[in-house]
């Protein structure tokens, strides 16, 4: 506790001695929040919030279940948090997770299993910013890297750590107090309407919750700057990985690619945001995406090994 009180102590003496420099890297956070996260997570969050309050959320499932279903072994309201995990990416994942588990619509475990696997960077930010960034030509090793090592490891854990799922549809513990008896007098355009304002509501305090962890994480890189004389690039992308790729543009772009597997720590930070009025574990969440990070050196590795004229191409 002591050394966390000296750091922010030292934090807030580095803004008020380097004014100039903290607004930068606040400007850049909250930069980024504004063009990349508004635009690309809160239309989703919005959506998925309305389809989860009006109960749709297994008809969706439906336009991949015939494959994920019997693959996975699971029943549809998982099907659809592993489609909104995978297409809509971090920390979307993990919002989804949460309502889905406050809601009983999910149990406990199911909601630990998702969590392992489902929450990384989202494939429209890969391939439109990650990717033109690091200035690689190839497109599907590294979609493997980032998406197939996730979907191979929820497998392995589906038929192991994670084998007593139910693979039919179970209710889960108690754990949000609904308003289901003013829900009932509702007519169904009223409901609808009552949703859509509760949904919007949420996932704008959401939204103001990331910025702010964007906008921290971000500044934090002003200490190691201040200490050092010149920005420290290696350690920004641990910090918050799209102010970090932005600093190093392509001149590590191993490093890059291993650290939008692990998210850094602003994206830990935003699943705890997600799930904290849950009782699932973030220490477990952190374990399994430093597994996956792992897995991940490894796929590299192999590459470089089996192919070295075309690794990181």
């Amino acid at each position: 506790m002591l050394i966390l009180t000296l750091f922010f102590l030292l934090l807030c003496i580095c803004i008020l001695t380097q004014s100039s420099l903290s607004l930068t890297y606040a400007a850049l956070g909250l930069e980024l929040w504004f063009q990349k996260m508004i635009p690309t997570l809160l239309p989703f969050m919005i959506l998925s919030g309305i389809m989860i309050r009006m109960k749709l959320t297994e008809k969706v499932a439906m336009i991949a279940y015939p494959v994920i279903g019997p693959v996975y072994k699971v029943h549809k309201n998982v099907c659809y948090a592993m489609l909104m995990g995978f297409l809509c990416g971090f920390p979307m994942g993990a919002r989804v997770v949460d309502d889905l588990y406050l809601r009983q619509m999910i149990t406990k475990r199911e909601a630990e299993y998702l969590l392992t696997f489902c929450n990384n960077i989202g494939p429209v930010y890969f391939c439109s910013f990650a990717l033109p960034l690091l200035k690689r030509e190839l497109i599907l090793p590294y979609l493997f890297g980032m998406y197939g090592i996730p979907l191979l490891y929820g497998l392995a854990l589906r038929y192991t750590l994670f084998h007593d799922l139910s693979c039919s549809r179970t209710e889960s513990a108690p754990s949000l107090i609904s308003c289901e008896n003013r829900s009932s007098k509702l007519s169904l355009g009223e409901k609808l309407l009552d949703e859509i304002n509760d949904s919007i509501n949420t996932s704008v305090q959401s939204m103001l919750i990331l910025g702010g962890y964007m906008i921290l994480f971000n500044l934090l890189n002003l200490v190691p700057h201040i200490l050092s004389g010149q920005p420290i690039k290696f350690l920004s992308p641990l910090l918050e990985i799209t102010g970090g790729l932005g600093m190093l543009q392509d001149s590590l772009p191993l490093y890059s690619l291993i650290a939008l597997s692990f998210g850094g720590l602003s994206c830990i930070a935003q699943t705890y945001s997600c799930i904290g009025n849950s009782d699932l574990s973030i220490g477990k969440y952190m374990l399994h995406k430093l597994v996956l990070t792992f897995c991940n050196v490894l796929f590299y590795l192999c590459w470089f090994l089996a192919s070295p004229s075309t690794f990181l191409h």
